[in-house]
């Protein structure tokens, strides 16, 4: 289904929703105080996290739609939101897929130690890893790539060859460069301790080996969803 040209209230409320439960999110992470102060004593912060760059470009991305919503008119947003949507949308699939995954079998990949949060959580019950509430922890992991999955099926137009084969591709590698980078400087300032333990207990060799593992999935969930597309 195309993106609606006219005003629709089951969209703005969609849209709105999501927004807020985005927010709530990243809003949360400053009331889990273990969590928090940790973080906020490394260089790059949250913003080291690919789940935080993640949930921004998604927030953005369904903010500009319930501004469209209201809207309609503004083309120029129509197409920023696109050029939004071919990273975001990717990018959110990849961050849940291995979370959720890591979450379930392997929580010391993910999950930094220390000290815990006393809340129910989704992930492992040992006492020396970090965990966040599961409402924080779905905001976080699951919100945006289900906002972006229902957004781009049911209220966008698929991308044409062009996006498929060049747009996407390109720009996931050049976030894919940006974030690597991002990462590694980061860890120079932070001890060599990067913001997820996957890398932290490996070499450089095998952490370039991750990001392009990583980006070239990324690549084939926008094929596979643009191509599932109806």
């Amino acid at each position: 289904m195309a993106a609606g040209r006219s005003f629709s209230l089951p969209r703005v409320i969609f849209h709105a929703t999501s927004v807020v439960v985005m927010t709530y999110g990243y809003e949360s992470l400053a009331g889990l105080t273990v969590f928090d102060k940790w973080i906020s004593e490394q260089y790059g912060g949250h913003f080291q996290f690919l789940t935080i760059q993640g949930l921004g470009l998604a927030w953005l991305a369904m903010l500009i739609s319930l501004v469209l919503g209201v809207f309609p008119s503004l083309s120029a947003l129509r197409l920023l939101k696109r050029a939004l949507l071919i990273i975001a949308l990717p990018l959110s699939t990849v961050i849940s897929s291995i979370y959720w995954t890591l979450i379930t079998a392997f929580p010391h990949l993910i999950l930094q130690a220390g000290a815990t949060e006393s809340v129910p959580s989704s992930s492992s019950d040992s006492p020396s890893l970090f965990r966040i509430p599961l409402s924080v922890d779905l905001a976080l992991h699951a919100s945006p790539a289900i906002a972006l999955l229902i957004d781009f099926i049911f209220l966008e137009k698929k991308y044409r060859k062009k996006g498929v084969l060049l747009g996407g591709p390109l720009s996931l590698s050049l976030f894919a460069l940006w974030y690597g980078w991002w990462v590694e400087h980061c860890a120079k300032y932070n001890n060599n301790i990067f913001p997820y333990p996957f890398l932290t207990g490996n070499p450089f060799e095998i952490r370039i080996a991750i990001y392009i593992g990583a980006t070239a999935f990324g690549i084939l969930s926008f094929w596979m969803i643009n191509k599932l597309h109806p």
